[in-house]
């Protein structure tokens, strides 16, 4: 079966390095080439950690990725709601979305304070309409004490899919834990998508084990999943180098029926982020 991850980080920081450790992985090219050789996972679509300043991103050939609008990322002092770091960022932007290996565009409105569907973005939306590429949005907990939940919870989507409805949303993490809210979303927003990344972490020694202590969580998530019905929006993604590449294949088959697998370890990832020019 063919893999796209539709959602992994790929750089030398250290922090990714530990990670990457704790996953039972290591943080290199040569390391992930070798496992997605091993799993059959044929591509992967990094989410934005450089400048965008950097317009000539050279990310190994099985790597797509997804421009990131964050704070370090961007000019000045790198607050999108200033008019004066949009007008210098935009151009930046739009050459990155004029690259095939550029797919999309990454926001982490949770970790910088804002709210997704303020009239600043429409610009950006509007390149991500011209290009014809989806916008991934962190939804659920961050991974920093600093961010403020109210602006990642997955209900924020709903203004923003409804206010841009020709935008392709993607809810990066399925808004976890807020399944309930996620899947309202969904079910209400055709433009909007979801990945299943950010869900595990680390390396799981012991499945049975992990599926005991997290049942009512596991059953809740794949609950709501199946009542969406809506497979051909979901996709797989890892968050690597957070967790274990073949761990996260193996939960993902036991929360997806074995008919949907096809098309959202591979299919919609293809048509959503419209790799191989799908």
């Amino acid at each position: 079966m063919r893999i796209i991850d539709a959602h992994l980080h790929f750089g030398k920081e250290p922090y990714f390095d530990e990670i990457a450790r704790a996953a039972q992985h290591e943080n290199t090219e040569a390391h992930l080439r070798a496992e997605y050789a091993k799993l059959g996972i044929v591509h992967g679509i990094v989410m934005g950690n450089r400048p965008v300043a950097e317009t000539e991103v050279a990310y190994p050939s099985m790597l797509s990725y997804c421009i990131g609008i964050e704070r370090y990322s961007l000019p000045g002092s790198g607050d999108w709601l200033n008019p004066a770091v949009r007008a210098e960022a935009l151009p930046f932007v739009e050459q990155h979305l004029q690259r095939p290996a550029c797919v999309g565009i990454k926001l982490y409105p949770g970790y910088h304070h804002y709210w997704i569907y303020d009239d600043a973005f429409a610009p950006l939306y509007a390149l991500a309409m011209k290009y014809n590429k989806p916008v991934a949005v962190h939804t659920g907990l961050t991974a920093s004490p600093d961010g403020l939940l109210k602006y990642s919870h997955p209900s924020v989507m709903d203004e923003a899919a409804t206010k841009f409805r020709d935008v392709q949303f993607v809810m990066c993490h399925f808004g976890e834990p807020w399944y309930t809210d996620a899947a309202a979303v969904l079910e209400k927003n055709p433009n909007v998508a979801a990945d299943l990344s950010g869900i595990l972490e680390g390396k799981i020694t012991d499945f049975p084990a992990f599926y005991r202590k997290q049942q009512s969580y596991i059953t809740q998530l794949k609950g709501w999943i199946s009542y969406l019905g809506c497979y051909d929006r979901f996709l797989f993604g890892t968050d690597w180098p957070l967790a274990n590449l073949e761990d996260y294949i193996t939960f993902t088959k036991d929360i997806i029926p074995e008919k949907h697998w096809p098309a959202v370890f591979a299919e919609n990832a293809e048509r959503i982020y419209h790799l191989n020019g799908n």
